[in-house]
């Protein structure tokens, strides 16, 4: 072999290295990567999405790998095979719900049905946030995707997004992910801010116990009137009220047992890793995504003062008063937002225990939040 020979296989062999077509984006985008597995592993912020997301930023990052485009006959690669099936398809946040709704005690809220207000009073921020995106420029379907974000949804906010506007997901997923593993450090100064110390003081009565045939009719009840005022979301609320209804029966554990358990394991893994891969630099490094973190934390603040406003108003019409830390918890973000609530209230009053209370109010918002979703793709799909 002669030496010319030797240097095209050389330069020819370098050629097919991800070094010739490396770039400054792809290296903004592996700290991007990192920053989230920093989050996740020295922080412990949510840790079981972050670290899939961070992962799955840093692996598609590298030039010329064969994780997320096509093959040459046309078949997806490994991680778009997950994209393409799980996210876009819609089938992954549909079984996180029936995870969630296997997992999820909607005795709190069925106890105290005043509570659906806060859940729907913290819906505020969407509709704001909405009108404001619009005004910053995006389209009715872009800035309905991005005004979901408020509700601190993860699930819902990819369901919806991949609807109305599929190349805002990364952006819209990373951003609801991201606030909602920072609820302590964004809700806890607007909690203090919005509310008096005597406000701060107030302790709630013990909701009463729900006897079994409530807990079995209350997703019967419940998904069937969401099935007739809001349709559009049934695949996300069915699947919740289906998880739900394996659990208050009692009669299928083991079922109930894997879908809170290796089915959401197995799906969080998937639903981590694709909307992480989805997060190229070309797509993500453009003005865009850029704006929807600064819009969706507007939102998220929004949506946090629009839940504790609402305990505000109901005090003044009821004689039982409702402590307004429990506010925040009308987004869904269970259970950092309920436990933030506990939290705060403790530091004015050891003895006082908002927790249930404040799951009550989450559970709401995890209702309220796909409802509103079901709204917006009722209007603009």
């Amino acid at each position: 072999m002669s030496f010319n020979e030797i240097w095209d296989l050389l330069v020819g062999t370098f050629k097919t290295t991800g070094f010739p077509s490396l770039t400054w984006q792809h290296v903004v985008m592996w700290a991007i990567g990192c920053f989230f597995l920093y989050m996740a592993i020295v922080k412990d912020f949510e840790p079981l999405l972050l670290l899939p997301i961070g992962f799955g930023i840093f692996l598609v990052n590298f030039p010329n790998t064969p994780l997320f485009g096509y093959t040459e006959s046309g078949h997806p690669e490994l991680l778009q095979f997950f994209y393409k099936y799980g996210i876009l398809w819609e089938v992954i946040p549909c079984l996180i719900f029936l995870g969630l709704g296997a997992m999820t005690d909607f005795e709190p809220m069925i106890s105290n049905p005043k509570m659906l207000l806060i859940g729907a009073g913290a819906q505020l921020g969407v509709f704001v946030t909405f009108t404001g995106t619009i005004l910053a420029g995006f389209t009715i379907k872009e800035a309905a995707s991005v005004g979901i974000i408020g509700g601190a949804d993860g699930p819902t906010t990819i369901y919806l997004t991949a609807k109305l506007a599929p190349h805002l997901l990364s952006a819209n997923t990373l951003a609801a992910y991201s606030y909602m593993s920072l609820v302590p450090i964004i809700q806890a100064p607007i909690m203090r801010l919005m509310t008096s110390d005597k406000e701060r003081l107030i302790k709630m009565k013990v909701g009463r116990r729900c006897s079994r045939t409530e807990l079995v009719l209350f997703p019967l009840t419940c998904g069937g009137i969401i099935a007739l005022m809001v349709p559009a979301v049934m695949p996300l609320m069915g699947m919740l009220m289906f998880g739900n209804l394996m659990r208050v029966s009692g009669v299928v554990k083991r079922l109930t047992d894997t879908a809170a358990n290796p089915l959401m394991d197995i799906v969080t893994i998937f639903l981590g890793l694709s909307v992480g891969a989805s997060m190229q630099a070309h797509v993500f490094l453009t003005y865009k995504p850029m704006l929807v973190f600064g819009l969706g934390l507007l939102d998220f603040v929004v949506c946090t003062a629009g839940g504790i406003l609402t305990v505000k108003v109901i005090n003044l019409m009821v004689k039982n008063k409702i402590n307004p830390l429990i506010g925040n918890s009308g987004v869904s973000a269970i259970p950092m937002a309920p436990r933030l609530s506990q939290l705060v209230g403790q530091q004015y009053d050891k003895k006082n225990y908002l927790l249930m209370h404040a799951m009550a109010a989450c559970l709401a918002g995890s209702i309220g939040s796909p409802a509103a979703a079901g709204m917006l793709i009722s209007m603009f799909e």
